[in-house]
């Protein structure tokens, strides 16, 4: 008996492809305006356990002035890793007060920790090199940053 292969083929490629996108969508997260100085930064903003989970995972583009804030609720020891997520990135560790405590540059895909070097109460993610190329360092006040609970 002979199989039919190209049909059952085109299926798998099909359902394949689905499960792709479904694991792959990106989900719509809120956007809040910041500041940093004289710099508008679009953000979205990543406040639930599972948006927080997902971050810019599986993104192929990030806008010049665009990133993503994390809310923690509490100032805590907060680690980030780039699992999943394409592109290189700068982040920014902030304190309750909007004052950035320490910047740290990563690399795509990797799963070294980058970590606060105090209790943070949010994360900035940018574009890798965003942060220096604005001269925005330690110190700077992050303005516009959504409260948290």
């Amino acid at each position: 008996m002979k199989i039919p292969t190209l049909p059952l083929l085109r299926v798998a490629v099909a359902l394949s492809f689905l499960s792709t996108l479904h694991v792959h969508a990106e989900e719509r997260f809120p956007v809040v305006s910041l500041t940093a100085g004289m710099h508008v930064i679009q953000a979205e903003v990543a406040a639930s356990d599972a948006q927080r989970q997902q971050g810019l995972m599986f993104r192929e583009k990030l806008g010049p002035n665009s990133g993503m804030v994390f809310l923690f609720g509490e100032p805590a020891q907060v680690c980030m890793w780039m699992k999943n997520t394409l592109l290189p990135l700068s982040v920014a560790f902030i304190d309750a007060r909007g004052k950035i405590m320490n910047i740290e540059e990563m690399e795509a895909q990797t799963l070294t920790s980058h970590c606060a070097k105090g209790p943070a109460t949010y994360a900035l993610e940018m574009n890798k090199g965003w942060f220096a190329q604005k001269n925005i360092k330690p110190g700077t006040t992050i303005a516009g940053l959504p409260k948290t609970k």
